[in-house]
């Protein structure tokens, strides 16, 4: 039987001033619900929970066993991404803490079993770097992408903040725009150092100008050597352990835009990367990127070329993350406002109107394409409408969602806010959204990211256990580390 939920139940959740009392009341808005009683129960038709069960004892009986290498022979046929339907969607729906408690069992003990594979004697090294590296293929791994966003960043920065507070936040992270500057401060420090510049004391602008509405280019400059070291891709990677990815779109015609990081430009300078990816055409001026030469001097990047803000082009390169990292798992902050109205997320349960919202934009997409290829002669005859229609038909065609979305709740902001410098009081409304926007996302979080986290940890151990030494450090990246 289902109870109504009390209105206390309701308020606690709302004025939950962290994550441990917003999970507290979540879990008794479940008990009061009745949707506790569904976690507890195996049944259901969106997967096959008789084949999880079967799993989950097999493991634990070889577990009980000590049997190492039977945990091997099962995990061998049986570790992969949304595995007998446990990502369904609907899953995690009905509750609001968490899903079945079988899953979360499941996916514990495929953990537990990891770390006994990985800490066995009885097992060649080689044997073990070879099934964790098929493993990993195999499933998959999650980053968290940070759309465009302006002066909107500070959102992201709250849902990093609660993931990271968690202990979930991937080890991947995209962003473009103002979601560039954010996935930078965290992939250029050491884990343990990231806290303290997820505050909004750190983060608020000291010299701010209440009359000025926007920081002039050489000023957003200064802001971000104060917030970013001075490190290149391959450097930060090297410091903090995740990668970094930064999307930059041409200036020029005929260029591609590009997803920087220690993969594809290990040499190039954050700093100018973020720059050109915050840089809004028609607003700043396009940035020439840096890179650090052999010698560890400062040298242009590619001289003949130019770069701009990466979210008209990728807000969020799903696509390229799966290519260059194997990422098949998306966790998404949306933040940006010309990608907002485009953001629904369609693997949440929508209520009628949003359903209607949702078919009544995918038909204005379908329009303006068809109206785009019959008005394209005339538009190329008038250069700068020409420009500006390819643009809106770049944001619009694009995909701004993922797995899983945290998506800023609707709100009116002034206008004249989105490129400004903000007041420490918008800082910390935008940070209190994010991280707030994110509770309700984090157990999904958990139990969807917890192989492959545990997999990505496993496999830097048995690497580092097979370096000769710590190898060579540039001058620059000591000097960061200190």
């Amino acid at each position: 039987m289902l109870f109504t939920p009390t209105l206390s139940a309701d308020r606690d959740l709302v004025t939950a001033p962290d994550y441990i009392a917003w999970a507290k009341a979540a879990r008794e808005h479940d008990r009061k619900s009745g949707a506790q009683a569904w976690r507890d129960a195996d049944e259901s038709k969106h997967f096959d929970y008789r084949a999880i069960r079967g799993r989950l004892e097999k493991l634990r009986k070889l577990s009980a066993a000590g049997d190492v290498k039977g945990l091997l022979f099962v995990l061998n046929e049986g570790i992969h991404g949304n595995i007998d339907g446990m990502g369904h969607e609907r899953l995690y729906q009905k509750a609001r803490f968490g899903t079945k408690k079988l899953i979360e069992d499941y996916v514990a003990e495929v953990v537990a079993a990891l770390d006994k594979i990985a800490m066995s004697r009885g097992i060649p090294r080689e044997e073990k770097r070879d099934f964790f590296r098929r493993a990993q293929h195999c499933y998959g791994r999650s980053a968290l992408l940070l759309s465009g966003s302006g002066s909107f960043l500070f959102f992201h920065i709250g849902v990093v903040k609660a993931l990271w507070s968690e202990g979930v936040l991937p080890n991947i992270l995209a962003g473009s725009s103002g979601g560039s500057i954010v996935a930078a401060v965290v992939c250029t420090r050491k884990d343990s150092d990231v806290g303290p510049f997820l505050e909004s004391e750190r983060l608020a602008n000291p010299a701010r100008d209440p009359e000025m509405r926007r920081l002039a280019p050489d000023e957003v400059a200064a802001r971000l050597a104060e917030l970013i070291p001075d490190l290149t891709f391959q450097e930060a990677y090297e410091v903090s352990g995740r990668h970094l990815n930064v999307s930059v779109a041409p200036a020029e015609k005929h260029q591609n835009g590009r997803l920087l990081n220690a993969i594809t430009a290990p040499n190039v300078l954050i700093r100018e990367a973020v720059l050109a990816s915050c840089a809004v055409p028609g607003v700043f001026p396009p940035v020439m990127l840096m890179a650090r030469d052999e010698s560890g001097q400062r040298v242009p990047y590619q001289p003949d070329r130019r770069w701009v803000d990466g979210s008209v082009t990728h807000d969020i390169p799903t696509k390229r993350l799966e290519r260059l990292y194997g990422v098949n798992h998306h966790i998404v902050s949306q933040a940006n406002p010309l990608a907002l109205p485009f953001a629904t997320d369609t693997r949440k349960q929508m209520a009628p109107i949003e359903a209607i919202q949702h078919a009544s934009m995918a038909t204005f997409k379908a329009w303006l394409n068809a109206n785009m290829v019959i008005f394209q002669k005339p538009l190329e005859m008038v250069p700068p409408l020409n420009s500006l229609a390819n643009l809106a038909r770049s944001v619009i065609n694009q995909e701004y969602t993922g797995d899983i979305n945290i998506i800023r709740p609707p709100k009116f902001w002034s206008p004249t806010k989105i490129l400004s410098d903000l007041s420490r009081e918008d800082i910390d409304e935008l940070i209190d959204s994010g991280m707030r926007t994110a509770w309700p996302k984090i157990e999904m979080v958990r139990t969807q990211t917890a192989i492959s986290r545990a997999l990505d940890v496993i496999l830097a151990k048995i690497d580092k256990a097979g370096d000769d030494g710590p190898g060579h450090r540039s001058a620059a990246l000591k000097k960061a580390v200190r």
